[in-house]
């Protein structure tokens, strides 16, 4: 749960105040390990607000990732695991999630299609 600047501010207030960080985080209904870490991020680094988030992790087929386009667009009925066998021939072990992950940022979706007739009831 993302707590507020304000939040964390107040509870800092309270402890340069000479009350505890475990009493403040009853009073702000946190826990009190998050008290003691704000306060002590607070004492030592001077900072009452939340670190930037950094991002995630880079996926490892983001450099194959022109490739991959090029190779769908050729072939846009290549199935995943089809992509993951072709990806190991070129030194690159994946998963066809991954693989799915990447296409879709590209912007490709993936929709099912019926490969078998439908029933007699679904034909009438």
């Amino acid at each position: 749960m993302a707590y507020s600047d304000d939040l964390r501010a107040r509870l800092i207030g309270g402890t340069e105040k000479g009350r505890s960080a475990r009493s403040q985080a009853a009073v702000f209904d946190v826990s009190a390990s998050t008290a003691v870490k704000w306060v002590k991020a607070f004492r030592s680094e001077g900072r009452a607000k939340a670190k930037p988030h950094a991002g995630g992790r880079r996926s490892p087929l983001e450099p194959h990732a022109g490739w991959l386009k090029e190779r769908v667009e050729e072939q846009p009925d290549l199935a995943l695991h089809e992509l993951c066998r072709e990806l190991l021939t070129r030194g690159v072990k994946t998963s066809k999630s991954a693989v799915s992950r990447v296409l879709l940022r590209m912007g490709f979706s993936y929709k099912k299609k019926r490969y078998w007739p439908a029933s007699r009831s679904a034909q009438t």
